[in-house]
């Protein structure tokens, strides 16, 4: 607190040629001297704080002195009661001395601590350690620039007190700039391209057209070492191997990788970094997993981009913006909706598709099985899953794009086995042959299994390799009652479309999701009414608005579609429609249901039934053309996986079955429909006879 009086001249005249205030001053200015020098040992502004002494009036300087003091409020009340000048600096010479005291009590101590720790060997005190900062920070081979920066706030840090505020913030910076892999890099190794594609073929099976992009940018990265590194971006469902992907590309370039989970952030400062000011502040995420990971080259997986968010504290796509930017991110600075555009034209955007049942079965064997195993505890010695029982499972127990769930129910299989084998049970089942386990036990349970006994021998005591420790004479083989024993009663079963798809007015179409393809119902309903549309399964604008072209469509064409009474009266008029879309929890959206809703609606109104084996996909125009759809390989695969037979697609889709795998096709009949008129031919049994041909 700083308080301010105004003096004549002859008053201050008088003043300083008082003794007593004479003695004062010059008490005060050697006081203030001698606490000017022990603080100078600490930090280098005394300099300025001499010059003050020799210019600037005693009566002032006693103010400024105890401004700069932290004081009780009392004292401070007490200095502002203070009129009289003389009484003014003998407060303030009292304050001075009283903090020279309090310095030299701390450096006593200080020395004291400094002797102790050299006898124990521990000298580690405050200058040693700045000087430690600095070296640290020289070899950590900083750009110019940083360098500037670094050197310039090391220099401010020295200045400082390590009790000011300022003072952790700015020593927590100079270590992140001092711990950052400014020059240290991954050993850079001639790229073997058949190595690479080794690798990707050992770590994932199938993927052909991932895996030969990968190829194509790492044969630019051999022939240009100096190449931007390209932004990848993987697509596709759940389980179908992304991270992994990115993990097996780092092996490739026998590289770091670090990955960065970006679900659920919402504040840009996760990316960019916090201000310093800020209490707490850290680094971004991009600058800590650098940090961590203490290379500069690493391959990076920024995981779950598209779960980003955004709110009052900024939005971290933007960000993103400038890190995936290969014309910004060489100058980067640290400080659930889908991806935005101009973020996604930042990458190269590679789809991984859905597993058909046969690429699912060959990775189980492959690569699921003996993680499972390995991940147990166990071996094949103690417990063996036939390729029919893992068929078994995939049709039978998961309905997915990827393999997490298959996954899942294979190590609960083995958690099963585990328990057998860890309390030492005296029978387990034999089946003899399990290479002969094939196809037909998905329909008939094991029989003839014979029992085999187990001889246990006791653990050692640090003995922890379970092959040591039991000795089995036939391993457990997995059989059908086992795996309905661990995993309850089967939760698909094939039949589902037959059983629902029973009457009038149902419908099978095919849709996308973010899981990848789904078989999605379609009821319809009617009673007398006002002609009201009436939908529901939490729909979004695109497919409402499907809805309406598609009831539009078939009033106009009810006569031709014969959908009139005898007396010729439209039988849609006066009734009340509901359109429903089961799975009510889940948003549903998009133009492909078209085809399916005009499907619904004349089996409702024609009262004749849609067969059971078709589904279909496709947008519908007010005047009855069929246009093409996206995601056709995950919604013919998502057809096969449910046990469907015929699968109607628009025409101008026929070029992208090309990405469908051949075993797929073949147990499916792809029919294609240029008008709405073809789709009606082919959804019921005995086609359409009422159809008469139309142009536009």
């Amino acid at each position: 607190m700083l308080s301010c009086f105004h003096f004549s001249n002859l008053e201050m005249e008088q003043v300083e040629h008082d003794p007593d205030f004479i003695m004062l001053s010059r008490q005060f200015k050697a006081t203030a001297m001698e606490l000017i020098s022990v603080l100078e040992q600490k930090q280098s502004t005394g300099g300025r704080t001499k010059v003050l002494l020799e210019t600037v009036p005693v009566h002032k300087l006693a103010d400024i002195f105890v401004a700069s003091f932290e004081i009780s409020f009392e004292e401070q009340l007490s200095m502002l009661d203070s009129v009289d000048a003389k009484v003014r600096l003998s407060k303030a010479t009292e304050l001075v001395d009283r903090h020279l005291q309090a310095s030299y009590r701390v450096n006593d101590a200080s020395c004291e601590m400094k002797a102790i720790k050299e006898e124990l060997g521990d000298n580690d005190d405050e200058e040693d350690d700045l000087a430690a900062l600095e070296r640290k920070m020289q070899s950590a081979g900083m750009p110019q620039n940083t360098w500037k920066l670094a050197i310039r706030e090391f220099r401010r840090l020295k200045k400082m007190q390590p009790q000011q505020p300022g003072y952790s913030s700015s020593r927590a910076y100079l270590e992140l700039l001092s711990d950052l892999p400014w020059q240290k890099a991954s050993k850079e190794h001639e790229l073997d391209l058949r190595a690479a594609q080794e690798r990707l073929d050992n770590d994932h099976y199938g993927l052909v057209k991932v895996k030969q992009r990968i190829i194509e940018y790492l044969a630019v990265r051999k022939l240009k070492p100096d190449a931007r590194g390209p932004v990848l971006c993987f697509v596709g469902p759940p389980g179908v191997g992304k991270t992994s992907l990115a993990s097996s590309i780092a092996a490739a370039l026998d590289r770091k990788f670090v990955r960065i989970s970006l679900g659920g952030v919402k504040d840009e400062a996760d990316i960019r970094g916090h201000r310093r000011t800020y209490i707490g502040s850290m680094p971004g995420r991009l600058i800590d997993g650098l940090k961590k990971v203490a290379v500069c080259n690493p391959v990076m997986l920024l995981d779950e981009i598209d779960k980003t968010g955004s709110d009052v504290r900024g939005d971290p796509a933007s960000a993103l913006l400038e890190v995936l930017d290969p014309e910004q991110n060489k100058t980067f600075n640290d400080q659930a909706q889908p991806i935005p555009p101009p973020l996604l034209d930042r990458m190269e955007v590679i789809e991984l598709p859905g597993y058909t049942p046969e690429e699912k079965l060959k990775i189980a064997m492959r690569h699921l099985i003996p993680r499972v195993l390995d991940q147990h505890g166990l071996s094949s010695e103690f417990l063996q899953i036939p390729k029919a029982m893992v068929q078994l499972v995939i049709q039978r127990y998961t309905r997915e794009a990827g393999v997490r769930s298959l996954e899942r129910n294979l190590a609960a299989l083995a958690r099963a086995a585990a328990v057998r084998v860890a309390e030492q049970e005296q029978v387990v089942p034999l089946s003899k042959g399990v290479e002969g386990l094939s196809t037909p036990l998905l329909e008939n349970r094991l029989v003839d299994s014979a029992e085999v006994e187990m001889e246990v021998i006791p653990m050692g005591v640090n003995n922890r390799d379970i092959s040591n420790t039991f000795r089995i004479t036939s391993p457990l083989v997995v059989d059908e009652t086992m795996v309905e024993k661990v995993l309850g009663p089967p939760k698909f079963d094939g039949r589902e479309t037959a059983e629902r798809v029973v009457t009038p007015g149902i419908c099978v179409g095919l849709v996308w999701t973010t899981f990848g393809g789904e078989v999605q119902f379609v009821e319809a309903s009617t009673m007398v009414g006002k002609g009201e549309l009436h939908l529901t399964g939490q729909l979004g604008d695109v497919i409402k608005e499907s809805a309406q072209i598609a009831l539009t469509w078939v009033r106009a064409r009810a006569a031709d579609l014969k959908l009139t009474s005898a007396e010729g009266i439209n039988l849609l008029e006066g009734r009340d429609i509901h359109i429903h879309f089961p799975a009510g929890a889940i948003p549903k959206d998009g133009p492909s249901a078209g085809v399916t809703l005009v499907t619904a609606l004349v089996s409702l109104f024609s009262k004749r039934k849609v067969r059971s084996d078709t589904a279909m996909t496709g947008e519908m125009t007010l005047r009855g053309l069929v246009l093409p759809v996206g995601g056709i390989k995950d919604k013919i695969l998502a057809a096969h996986r449910y046990g469907i037979k015929r699968v109607i697609l628009p025409e101008k889709n026929l070029k992208d079955l090309v990405e469908v795998p051949p075993s797929v096709l073949a147990n499916l009949e792809i029919l294609l429909a240029k008008r709405m008129e073809d789709v009606l031919e082919q959804a019921f049994d005995s086609g359409c006879p009422w159809r008469q041909n139309s142009k536009l």
